[in-house]
C-alpha cells in the first residue's frame, strides 16, 4: 500500500490554501466534517477538463490537518496526470479522511463521507485507496451515486490490476535499459508488500527474476522470503540494495536528495504514489543516469480497471488498457532520450498536450 507521500515539516504559522506549495491551480478544495460521526475530511478537484475528477479516497492517521491537506492536493494533481495519460476521460481528484481506518471507521463515518462527495454534484467521484474497501464504496453508495469500485459496477479490488500495470512497467524499464524484457535472473528490490508490492513480488517471482524484499510489517517479509526465496533487506536501506531494478511499493517522497545519490539499481520503476519529494529530482535521476518510470505513468491500472468496469464483469477491455502501459512507458523513455529531458518531464509534457486538447 501506498501510505501518505507528505513528509514536509509542519509550518509553524497558517498557510493561505493558494500560498500552499503544492497548490496547483485547483479547480475546488473542499473541507467536510459531520459533527455526529467525528468525519474530517478534504477532498481536492485538481481539473476537470478532460471529465469529472475520479480519485481514490484513503483514510489515515495523519499527524495534523495540514498534512491531509498536502496529501490531498499532490495526490489529485497526480489522478489528473495519470488519468490523462492512460486514455481516460476523467479529470483528477482525491479525497482523504482523517483517522484511524483500524479503529476509527464506522458506517455511520463512510455514510456522512458520502454524503459530502454527493454535495459536488458528480464533479468528484471517489473510489477505494489506502485504509479503504469495497465493502466501504458499498456503503458510502448508499448516499452518492459518484462512487466507483463497488460490488455492483466494480471488479472488485483494484490492486492486482495495478500490480500487473507495474510489472508490464518493470519489464519496458528492463528492455529499454538491457536491450530485453526477459527478467531472467534480473534482481528486483520491492520496497513495500502490500496488497500491490506483495502481488507485483508474486509476479516477477514466476517471471524468474531474484527478489530482494523490504517491509516493516514482518509476516509479510516471512511470507515474500517462504513463497518466493527472496532475500531480505532493511525497509530504510532498500533504495541502496545493490539490484537492476529498485521498486518502490510503499511510501511517497522517497526519491529525494539524501536517497538519490545512494541508489544502488539503475531503474526505479514501482507502484508508489508521487515517489520524487520535489519535482526535480526527476532531473536529478536523468543526471546519474537513473532510468526512472514515472509514477503516475506506471501505477494507473487500478484507475484503468476503475474506470472501464462494467456489470458483468467482463475485464477484457481493462487488461488490454493496463498492459499498454509498457508502451506508454516505453514512448516516454524514447521521448526523454531523443530530447534528453527527464522522463517526469517527458510524461508531464504528454499529459498537459491531453490537457490542451493537443
Amino acid at each position: 500500500m501506498n501510505a501518505p507521500l507528505s513528509r514536509r515539516p509542519t509550518q509553524s504559522a497558517p498557510v493561505s490554501l493558494f500560498d500552499h506549495p503544492d497548490f496547483d491551480g485547483h479547480e475546488q478544495v473542499m473541507h467536510g466534517f459531520d459533527a455526529a460521526t467525528g468525519l474530517r475530511t478534504v477532498i481536492a478537484i485538481h481539473d476537470t477538463r478532460l471529465g469529472p475528477a475520479l480519485g481514490g479516497c484513503r483514510m489515515w492517521a495523519y499527524a495534523n490537518d495540514a498534512e491531509a491537506e498536502t496529501d490531498a492536493l499532490r495526490l489529485s494533481r497526480g489522478m489528473t496526470y495519470k488519468n490523462a495519460l492512460a486514455g481516460l476521460d476523467l479529470g483528477g481528484g482525491k479525497a482523504v479522511i482523517i483517522g484511524d481506518a483500524r479503529t476509527q471507521k464506522t458506517p455511520e463515518l463512510l455514510r456522512a463521507f458520502g454524503r459530502q462527495v454527493d454535495r459536488l454534484g458528480g464533479r468528484y467521484i471517489t473510489a477505494e485507496d489506502v485504509g479503504m474497501t469495497c465493502a466501504d464504496m458499498d456503503i458510502i453508495a448508499n448516499e452518492t451515486a459518484h462512487v466507483r469500485g463497488t460490488s455492483a459496477n466494480g471488479f472488485g479490488d483494484p490492486s492486482p490490476y495495478t500490480a500487473l500495470g507495474v510489472f508490464t512497467g518493470i519489464k519496458a524499464a528492463v528492455a529499454h535499459r538491457f536491450g530485453s524484457d526477459d527478467l531472467t535472473a534480473r534482481t528486483v528490490c520491492v520496497q513495500g508488500l502490500g496488497h500491490v508490492g506483495m502481488t507485483v513480488a508474486r509476479h516477477l517471482h514466476e517471471a524468474g527474476a531474484r527478489l530482494l524484499v523490504a517491509d516493516i510489517h514482518t509476516p509479510s517479509v516471512e511470507k515474500a522470503v517462504s513463497e518466493f526465496s527472496a532475500t531480505v533487506v532493511a525497509a530504510d536501506r532498500a533504495h541502496a540494495a545493490v539490484a537492476d531494478v529498485f521498486a518502490p511499493c510503499a511510501l511517497g517522497a522517497g526519491l529525494n536528495d539524501a536517497s538519490i545519490p545512494e541508489l544502488g539499481a539503475p531503474i526505479v520503476a514501482g507502484a508508489a504514489n508521487n515517489q520524487l519529494a520535489e519535482a526535480r529530482h526527476g532531473t536529478m535521476l536523468r543526471a546519474r543516469g537513473v532510468l526512472y518510470a514515472p509514477d503516475y505513468a506506471i501505477n494507473a491500472g487500478g484507475v484503468i480497471s476503475i474506470a472501464l468496469a462494467r456489470p458483468g464483469g467482463d475485464d477484457s477491455a481493462a487488461r488490454a488498457k493496463v498492459l499498454a502501459i509498457g508502451s506508454t512507458l516505453m514512448d516516454i523513455f524514447q521521448r526523454a532520450d531523443a530530447l534528453d529531458l527527464s522522463t517526469q518531464d517527458v510524461a508531464d509534457q504528454i499529459a498537459r498536450e491531453r490537457l490542451d486538447g493537443r
